[in-house]
């Protein structure tokens, strides 16, 4: 694995490329440039450990969940908030062969080869650059050693298999905001070109009714053929829609269904004995992710980290050199005041990349699966160990035998 530069008498074009043709609205987070001036390249090698890997933790996953879901009293240690796990009792009709699965684990370097730090199981991004900047890295780069995987063209065929032909199909997002309307307007220009009739709304904008979901939008009333919800399932229970429980149980096709929610909190380890005594395997997952204990069981060891059992995009994250200001104070004032919402993880020694300048970059390698088989990269690096908003994006190529 190695970093690749954009020549620099490239870049300038290569970003305005990035932002008005590949959907990427939000180039920079405060003072950071969001758009990586580096290529990640892997190893034909490297790229088959991944997929290799990707693909028995993914199916570790889909078991786990599927029989949580039907013994929902083992779930009690993930403390999900009570209204979310009120209504995980209506999910009896969870049928796999129905719905869209998707997921993106999280891949890091270390010292102790690939180690992963959480799986977005409920609603992944990173949708275009994993699609479109791909593309035209390589084209900047000239080089013709290089392959790409398409994240976009294997999640529209898992979409085109699984939901009627021409039919109606809602891109539920918070509609408020460019960054979840970039991810949306991707996939619903992308799946406007295989036919189907794309309604971009809010979660409250889908009434159910007998299990099936119905658009509530002024002029866009109908029945939906297929529902792709990108908005997190625990922000339901505070957006309130007043139907919201009808995602539960609909069966009309979804990406993704709220099953999800099981391996999306990072507090999933913690019913992993529970799951081995009942026969799941959770080898893989033993391998990659390092140790997790509930707070109070790490009391008194060295090396751990705190995570916030909801958190997204790397927030809140106890990685001291990683904390501007006062945000390890806080986080760990938030800790003792919530211990249950968050957890406690053995820290990984993350080992950086460095660039044609010297200087060295922390790798975040997102590895997506569609209903189990692999089906691309979206990475990100940073000049500190913690992947957050602060990181950039940054394309995978992958070497040719």
């Amino acid at each position: 694995m190695k970093l690749v530069e954009i020549p620099k008498n490239k870049y300038d074009e290569y970003r305005l490329d990035i932002i008005f043709n590949c959907y990427k609205w939000d180039p920079q987070f405060l003072d950071n440039n969001t758009v990586a001036k580096y290529v990640l390249v892997l190893s034909k090698e490297e790229h088959e450990e991944v997929k290799r890997l990707t693909e028995a933790v993914d199916k570790e996953t889909i078991t786990a969940e599927e029989f949580i879901n039907n013994n929902l009293e083992i779930a009690k240690p993930l403390a999900l908030p009570k209204k979310i796990y009120k209504e995980l009792k209506r999910m009896t009709n969870y049928d796999k062969e129905k719905h869209v699965r998707l997921m993106r684990y999280d891949f890091h370097p270390t010292n102790k080869g690939w180690e992963i730090s959480e799986v977005n199981s409920d609603v992944p991004g990173g949708f275009a650059e994993s699609s479109l900047m791909p593309e035209v890295a390589k084209n900047v780069l000239d080089n013709d050693q290089y392959d790409f995987i398409n994240f976009g063209n294997n999640i529209t065929k898992a979409i085109k298999k699984k939901v009627k032909k021409n039919g109606n199909i809602m891109m539920v997002h918070c509609t408020s905001y460019s960054d979840d309307r970039q991810v949306m307007q991707f996939l619903g220009d992308k799946l406007a070109k295989e036919g189907f009739n794309i309604i971009y709304g809010a979660a409250d904008h889908i009434h159910f009714k007998d299990k099936k979901a119905y658009s509530i939008l002024d002029s866009k009333e109908c029945e939906l053929d297929g529902i792709f919800r990108f908005t997190p399932l625990e922000w339901l229970k505070d957006i309130k829609p007043k139907y919201w429980d009808g995602y539960f149980d609909t069966i009309t096709p979804s990406c993704n269904h709220p099953i999800a929610i099981f391996a999306q909190t990072k507090r999933f380890p913690l019913i992993w004995e529970d799951l081995e005594e009942n026969g799941i395997d959770l080898t893989y997952w033993r391998k990659l992710l390092p140790d997790t204990k509930e707070v109070k069981d790490a009391k008194n060891l060295k090396g751990y980290i705190y995570k916030p059992a909801c958190g997204r995009v790397g927030e809140g994250i106890s990685i001291k050199e990683a904390c501007i200001d006062d945000e390890l104070k806080d986080i760990l004032k938030s800790v003792k005041k919530y211990p249950k919402d968050y957890l406690a993880q053995k820290k990984f020694k993350s080992i950086p990349l460095k660039g044609k300048d010297g200087k060295e970059h922390h790798v975040c390698l997102g590895s997506y699966t569609v209903d189990g088989k692999h089906a691309g990269y979206y990475a990100r690096i940073s000049n500190v160990p913690r992947i957050d908003s602060n990181a950039a994006d940054i394309p995978v190529l992958i070497e040719r035998d």
